[in-house]
């Protein structure tokens, strides 16, 4: 099972853009250390000027304390979160909540954290066993009155379709995006 989790394309959810996200965590530990090398991972080459700008300008007014600190602070983050998707060739659309982030991105952060794939295999298996389960009845409730009239067969359709591209979207063998890696 934890191969097939390695083996899986992961949709480019933004999790990078939360306020507890990897890409604010590390930035917030640049700013509380001064040093903004950390934060640099997250950014391409060509977006590392802009940012140490950003950092020097953010750490310029920090000293001020209050309010001015927490919008230097949040004017580096916004700055670190829209130059890191930019390097990924995605839109920037603004920090999101602390929470936001999914709970299967959450697993996924907390496995690299603690360096073992077990926990994440396992709640990546019964996520998955039970939404396979859950389509796979509504397919069978729904074929079962395929025949019945157009409708129905109409009704049927959908749900074959979002369970075929559900079994695909997760890897089964041959499929396409199981090869595929996460940016």
């Amino acid at each position: 099972m934890a191969a097939a989790i390695l083996l899986i394309a992961i949709p480019a959810f933004a999790h990078c853009d939360a306020l507890d996200g990897p890409v604010v965590k590390t930035a917030t530990v640049a700013l509380q250390n001064g040093d903004v090398t950390p934060a640099l991972r997250w950014v391409g080459h060509e977006q590392e000027a802009e940012l140490r700008a950003a950092f020097e300008d953010a750490r310029a007014v920090r000293g001020a304390g209050g309010r001015t600190r927490a919008l230097a602070d949040r004017y580096f983050f916004e700055t670190a979160v829209r130059l890191h998707r930019q390097s990924e060739g995605e839109p920037y659309t603004g920090l999101k909540p602390a929470g936001s982030i999914s709970e299967a991105l959450a697993d996924a952060d907390r496995a690299i954290e603690s360096g073992t794939v077990d926990r994440l295999a396992d709640a990546f298996a019964r996520r998955t066993t039970q939404e396979r389960r859950s389509r796979f009845a509504e397919v069978l409730e729904r074929r079962a009155h395929a025949d019945e009239s157009v409708e129905a067969g109409r009704r049927y359709v959908p749900a074959y379709v979002g369970f075929m591209h559900y079994i695909e979207e997760i890897g089964a063998p041959g499929a396409k995006g199981a090869s595929d890696s996460h940016r």
